[in-house]
Protein backbone atom coordinates (compact mmCIF):
# COMPACT_ATOMS: atom_id res chain seq x y z
CA UNK A 1 0.00 0.00 0.00
CA UNK A 2 1.97 2.92 -1.16
CA UNK A 3 1.34 6.53 0.30
CA UNK A 4 1.26 9.90 -1.29
CA UNK A 5 2.68 12.68 0.16
CA UNK A 6 3.24 14.87 -2.49
CA UNK A 7 -0.33 15.56 -3.66
CA UNK A 8 -0.21 18.55 -5.61
CA UNK A 9 -2.60 20.84 -4.77
CA UNK A 10 -4.28 22.77 -7.58
CA UNK A 11 -2.97 26.62 -7.84
CA UNK A 12 -6.37 28.05 -8.39
CA UNK A 13 -8.00 26.20 -5.35
CA UNK A 14 -4.94 28.22 -3.83
CA UNK A 15 -5.87 31.12 -5.17
CA UNK A 16 -9.50 30.61 -4.28
CA UNK A 17 -8.59 30.04 -0.83
CA UNK A 18 -6.60 33.24 -0.45
CA UNK A 19 -8.97 35.35 -1.92
CA UNK A 20 -11.98 34.27 -0.07
CA UNK A 21 -9.33 34.88 2.93
CA UNK A 22 -9.15 38.32 1.99
CA UNK A 23 -12.53 38.99 1.51
CA UNK A 24 -13.64 38.01 4.99
CA UNK A 25 -10.88 40.06 6.88
CA UNK A 26 -12.01 43.31 4.39
CA UNK A 27 -15.60 42.74 5.14
CA UNK A 28 -14.98 42.08 9.19
CA UNK A 29 -12.53 45.50 9.07
CA UNK A 30 -15.00 47.62 7.05
CA UNK A 31 -18.57 46.11 9.34
CA UNK A 32 -16.74 46.75 12.60
CA UNK A 33 -16.09 50.49 11.71
CA UNK A 34 -19.46 50.73 10.19
CA UNK A 35 -18.00 50.43 6.58
CA UNK A 36 -20.42 48.99 3.43
CA UNK A 37 -22.28 46.27 5.98
CA UNK A 38 -22.80 49.34 8.77
CA UNK A 39 -25.07 51.97 9.15
CA UNK A 40 -22.89 54.48 7.90
CA UNK A 41 -22.50 55.65 11.67
CA UNK A 42 -20.02 55.28 14.50
CA UNK A 43 -20.60 52.58 17.34
CA UNK A 44 -20.56 55.18 19.91
CA UNK A 45 -22.29 57.78 18.36
CA UNK A 46 -25.04 59.17 20.65
CA UNK A 47 -28.58 58.89 18.79
CA UNK A 48 -30.85 59.50 21.95
CA UNK A 49 -30.24 60.65 25.24
CA UNK A 50 -31.81 62.42 28.32
CA UNK A 51 -31.29 63.56 31.66
CA UNK A 52 -32.87 61.29 34.70
CA UNK A 53 -33.45 62.52 37.93
CA UNK A 54 -34.45 60.39 41.03
CA UNK A 55 -37.16 61.84 43.60
CA UNK A 56 -38.11 59.88 47.01
CA UNK A 57 -41.75 60.23 47.74
CA UNK A 58 -43.02 61.15 51.08
CA UNK A 59 -45.16 57.78 50.72
CA UNK A 60 -42.40 55.79 49.94
CA UNK A 61 -42.35 55.82 46.09
CA UNK A 62 -39.74 57.39 43.68
CA UNK A 63 -40.56 59.25 40.77
CA UNK A 64 -38.59 59.14 37.68
CA UNK A 65 -38.13 62.73 36.26
CA UNK A 66 -36.84 64.36 32.98
CA UNK A 67 -34.12 66.79 34.45
CA UNK A 68 -34.20 68.87 31.98
CA UNK A 69 -38.72 69.15 31.90
CA UNK A 70 -39.00 68.63 35.64
CA UNK A 71 -42.18 65.98 33.75
CA UNK A 72 -42.82 62.84 35.85
CA UNK A 73 -42.04 59.79 33.69
CA UNK A 74 -42.98 57.41 35.72
CA UNK A 75 -43.37 56.68 39.77
CA UNK A 76 -42.34 53.69 41.29
CA UNK A 77 -44.89 52.96 44.10
CA UNK A 78 -43.36 50.76 47.16
CA UNK A 79 -42.03 47.62 46.26
CA UNK A 80 -42.16 47.56 42.36
CA UNK A 81 -39.74 48.15 39.56
CA UNK A 82 -36.95 45.88 41.36
CA UNK A 83 -34.54 46.03 38.06
CA UNK A 84 -35.15 50.03 38.35
CA UNK A 85 -34.38 50.27 41.92
CA UNK A 86 -31.47 48.21 42.54
CA UNK A 87 -29.61 49.97 39.35
CA UNK A 88 -30.58 53.63 41.07
CA UNK A 89 -29.52 52.22 44.12
CA UNK A 90 -26.73 51.59 43.22
CA UNK A 91 -25.76 54.41 41.67
CA UNK A 92 -26.76 56.44 44.13
CA UNK A 93 -24.59 54.75 46.80
CA UNK A 94 -21.56 55.11 44.88
CA UNK A 95 -22.38 58.34 44.77
CA UNK A 96 -22.71 58.35 48.80
CA UNK A 97 -19.35 56.54 49.65
CA UNK A 98 -17.75 59.43 47.91
CA UNK A 99 -19.79 62.03 49.39
CA UNK A 100 -21.40 63.59 46.46
CA UNK A 101 -25.29 65.11 46.37
CA UNK A 102 -27.70 62.76 44.85
CA UNK A 103 -29.99 65.10 43.38
CA UNK A 104 -28.10 65.79 40.10
CA UNK A 105 -29.58 64.32 37.23
CA UNK A 106 -28.01 60.96 35.60
CA UNK A 107 -27.16 60.48 31.66
CA UNK A 108 -29.66 57.91 30.02
CA UNK A 109 -28.25 57.63 26.44
CA UNK A 110 -29.04 55.31 23.31
CA UNK A 111 -26.21 54.40 20.81
CA UNK A 112 -26.53 53.91 17.00
CA UNK A 113 -25.40 50.45 17.54
CA UNK A 114 -28.62 49.71 20.09
CA UNK A 115 -26.92 49.88 23.28
CA UNK A 116 -28.54 51.80 26.08
CA UNK A 117 -26.42 52.96 29.23
CA UNK A 118 -27.55 54.65 32.24
CA UNK A 119 -24.09 56.73 33.51
CA UNK A 120 -23.68 58.80 36.30
CA UNK A 121 -21.49 62.48 35.27
CA UNK A 122 -19.79 62.74 38.71
CA UNK A 123 -18.99 59.55 39.23
CA UNK A 124 -17.71 58.29 35.94
CA UNK A 125 -19.41 54.85 36.31
CA UNK A 126 -21.62 53.47 33.20
CA UNK A 127 -24.02 50.49 33.59
CA UNK A 128 -24.69 48.71 30.24
CA UNK A 129 -28.28 48.07 30.50
CA UNK A 130 -28.74 45.77 27.81
CA UNK A 131 -26.22 43.22 30.21
CA UNK A 132 -29.39 43.14 32.08
CA UNK A 133 -31.64 41.60 29.58
CA UNK A 134 -34.16 42.96 26.79
CA UNK A 135 -37.20 43.25 29.49
CA UNK A 136 -34.73 45.54 31.55
CA UNK A 137 -33.83 47.44 28.86
CA UNK A 138 -37.21 47.96 27.77
CA UNK A 139 -37.57 50.27 31.29
CA UNK A 140 -35.10 52.65 30.75
CA UNK A 141 -35.57 52.63 26.70
CA UNK A 142 -39.16 54.04 27.81
CA UNK A 143 -38.28 56.97 29.26
CA UNK A 144 -35.73 57.69 25.62
CA UNK A 145 -38.71 57.22 23.52
CA UNK A 146 -41.24 59.64 25.46
CA UNK A 147 -38.53 62.19 25.40
CA UNK A 148 -38.41 61.63 21.68
CA UNK A 149 -42.33 62.38 21.27
CA UNK A 150 -42.23 65.28 23.12
CA UNK A 151 -39.39 67.23 20.77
Amino acid sequence: MAHHHDIPIPKLALLGMALLLALTIFVAATAENGGIIGSGRAADETVSSMSLGFRDRVVGGVEVVNANTGQVLEVFEPGTNGFARSVLRGLVRDRRSRGIDSKNPFDLRRFADGRVTLSDPLTGRTIELVSFGVDNLGVFAAYLAAGEKQS
